[in-house]
């Protein structure tokens, strides 16, 4: 590999080489780049540790980190990918950028990749439904049955394309004909899991695939849990419909709420592990307690987004005191 000598002056070339040499969500890199801009903050990787008087600081400890993994060559390659593939590669100078993004500050992706339609990142309403991967019967249907309403309202359905409650939450948004966003830890062109390459074929047709890492980057753990914090600030509400007591989904709910985001959470039977996570978020004041669509809906006109279906106060208040009526039948069954 040759050697890096300067940076370039193409702000979305640095961005994606910065990408390769950082992780999602590296803080001291994201206050670089808003500070100083992608290219510059190449170029201030390459000054050799120590010569700028910050030897042993944060930045010099941060450019031993990254100043090996900066690849021009690495780069380029990737845009072809990108274009190969019939992606999108987005950057905050971007007109389709999500400006939901900005909430993250210094942790907010560098680029986003998209396969699909970028539209749907920028939603007037949007739902995050997650979940345990090793979802019940029980939590399924309900996964289902929520998507499904969101959908028929004109929402987007936000998941991250897991197995589990992801995956039934995608499926009933596209059977509702509604468009539905996966984030995904990996790259476009290796998507993951692999056992849900048709699901995601027909995801990116109507909706859209999204990734912050570049072309031919693998899933990691941290990978998995840094995906979290862009499903939180790309949707107007959160639901959890399952998870355990240390199940990463509690996280962003953590994370939604931090961003001021409505956090609901589907109960489930208190002998259930799978549902001891939920009751831990609705116990701890984070998440309010859902049962059905309705309740979802109420939740974004509280975030001040715009459902298709507008409750009045009348009709809402009618539903929460209603506590005994059936929960939605309709959609898909399970």
């Amino acid at each position: 590999m040759t050697a890096l000598t300067e940076a370039p002056n193409d702000e979305h070339l640095a961005r994606v080489m910065l990408a390769y040499a950082s992780e999602p969500g590296d803080r001291v890199t994201g206050r670089l780049v808003n500070d100083f801009g992608a290219s510059e903050t190449v170029q201030l990787a390459l000054v050799a540790p120590g010569a700028d008087g910050s030897e042993g600081g944060a930045v010099d400890h941060w450019r031993k980190r990254v100043s090996p993994r900066l690849n021009m060559d690495r780069a380029r390659d990737a845009l072809e990918t990108t274009e190969q593939i019939g992606a999108q590669l987005l950057t905050p100078d971007d007109s389709k950028w999500p400006e939901e993004m900005n909430i993250l500050g210094d942790h907010a992706p560098l680029a986003l990749w998209v396969l699909g339609n970028a539209e749907h990142l920028s939603a007037e309403a949007s739902v995050g439904i997650i979940g345990a991967r090793a979802a019940t019967g029980y939590g399924s249907h309900v996964a289902g049955e929520l998507a499904d309403g969101v959908a028929e309202q004109g929402q987007v359905v936000v998941s991250g394309g897991s197995y589990g409650i992801d995956a039934v939450a995608h499926r009933a948004a596209l059977m509702a004909g509604g468009p539905t966003v996966a984030v995904l830890p990996g790259a476009l062109d290796r998507l993951y899991p692999s056992g849900h390459k048709q699901l995601f074929e027909r995801i990116a047709t109507t909706g859209a695939l999204v990734s912050e890492v570049p072309p031919e980057a693998t899933p990691t753990r941290w990978r998995l849990l840094q995906r979290g914090r862009v499903i939180a600030a790309l949707s107007s509400a959160v639901v959890v419909v399952e998870a355990g007591v240390r199940s990463s989904t509690l996280s962003v709910a953590a994370q939604a709420a931090e961003f001021g985001r409505c956090v609901g959470a589907v109960p489930g039977p208190i002998t259930s592990a799978s549902s001891a996570g939920s009751h831990r978020l609705m116990r701890d004041g984070i998440a309010e307690i859902v049962t059905r669509v309705d309740d979802v809906t109420m939740m974004l006109q509280r975030a001040g987004a715009h459902p298709g279906r507008t409750l009045t106060p009348d009709t809402a208040s009618a539903q929460v005191s209603s506590s005994s009526s059936p929960a939605r039948t309709t959609g898909p069954s399970r």
